[in-house]
This record gives C-alpha cells, sequence and structure tokens, in this order.
C-alpha cells in the first residue's frame, strides 16, 4: 500500500521490524514534493520512532488479528492468557505488558492483537474497577477538599484516592494515566 493510506492503530513492517503507528500527517508544502510523517511504535522493544516518507513510497502493511482473551495467572516472568475460542493458553512475557499487568485480576477479559499467532500487544479497556486493600484511615478533621491518599489495590496497584475511601471499597482506575475515577457502581 502506499505512504498516503498510512492511518493510526495499522500495523506495518518497517526495517524488518512488526511497528504500529500511532500517528501519520500527509504534508504537501508549497512547491516541494508531497510526503508523510509517521509515528510509530516498534512491538519488539516499545519505542517510538518517526519516519519521512515520499507519499508515493509503498509500505508493507502487516495484519494483526485481534482475539479476545481471558487472563488466567502469573508466572515468573510470564503471564498465561487463554484464547476464548480455542482454549489455548498462551505466554505473554512481562517485558510485553509491563506495569499494565496490574490493572488485571484472574479472569478479565482483554482484546490481544496477534501476528503470525504471537501476542504483540494487548488493548486495555478504559476502566477498570478494583478492590481496595490498603489505604490509611479518614481524619475527621480532614475538610480540604483536594487532599488525596495513596490507596494499594487487589492487584497491588498504587492509586491516589480521596480520604473518604476506605479498605474493601471497589474503585474505578483510568488505565491510560492511572488516575481514580471514582466509586464504582455496586
Amino acid at each position: 500500500m502506499k505512504a498516503s493510506d498510512m492511518r493510526p492503530g495499522m500495523a506495518f513492517i518497517m526495517d524488518g521490524q512488526l511497528c504500529i503507528c500511532t500517528a501519520a500527517t500527509h504534508v504537501t508544502p508549497g512547491n516541494l514534493r508531497a510526503f508523510v510523517q509517521a509515528k510509530l511504535r516498534r512491538i519488539s522493544d516499545g519505542t517510538m520512532i518517526e519516519k519521512r516518507l515520499r507519499s508515493t513510497e509503498d509500505v508493507e502493511q502487516a495484519f494483526l488479528d485481534r482475539r479476545e482473551m481471558e487472563y488466567l495467572y502469573s508466572e515468573k516472568d510470564a503471564h498465561v492468557f487463554m484464547d476464548n475460542e480455542s482454549y489455548d493458553q498462551v505466554s505473554v512475557s512481562h517485558e510485553l505488558l509491563g506495569d499494565s499487568i496490574r490493572y488485571f485480576k484472574p479472569n478479565t477479559v482483554v482484546t490481544a492483537l496477534t501476528h503470525n499467532g504471537n501476542v504483540v500487544s494487548l488493548e486495555l479497556p478504559k476502566v477498570v474497577e478494583l478492590i481496595v486493600t490498603e489505604t490509611t484511615p479518614m481524619n475527621k478533621g480532614a475538610t480540604v477538599t483536594n487532599q488525596m491518599k495513596d490507596a494499594v489495590l487487589e492487584t497491588g496497584l498504587r492509586v491516589r484516592v480521596p480520604p473518604f475511601i476506605e479498605v474493601g471499597e471497589i474503585v474505578r482506575v483510568n488505565t491510560e494515566d492511572g488516575s481514580y475515577g471514582g466509586r464504582a457502581k455496586a
């Protein structure tokens, strides 16, 4: 396909490595030739790279399969997911997931992006609901409205929450920035 057809979310093979396009801008500077300025995330190590391509240049598109997978458990340096269609269990390395595993509790269903049968990325839900397991008690005299305190959730994730949140409550957490998003509806 032509570079001018690049869109965010598409996967490409660039310099022999699988990359996902995060942004693509088609630029036509006055009397010069048009080009595409693309931001790509290399799947192997997560590095962001910028490429400038001629708009008529051919790029090799890679096709990713979206599969619903259920998180089962974690081992030493890997995490085990089960494909919901074939019931095959797939081990995903900790390097691929990083700290995003702290948003998953067992039996959480996520969308996995696969290429040639290998999981290359996971799409996190926008918001997850987790139980507070540790936090300091509320000060009776604390009346400052923007005061926050630390809380540890059931997966080990640390979040700043308002002072009225107590142990055992279910809170909503934004997965994009790890921020508190409110109490979960019971």
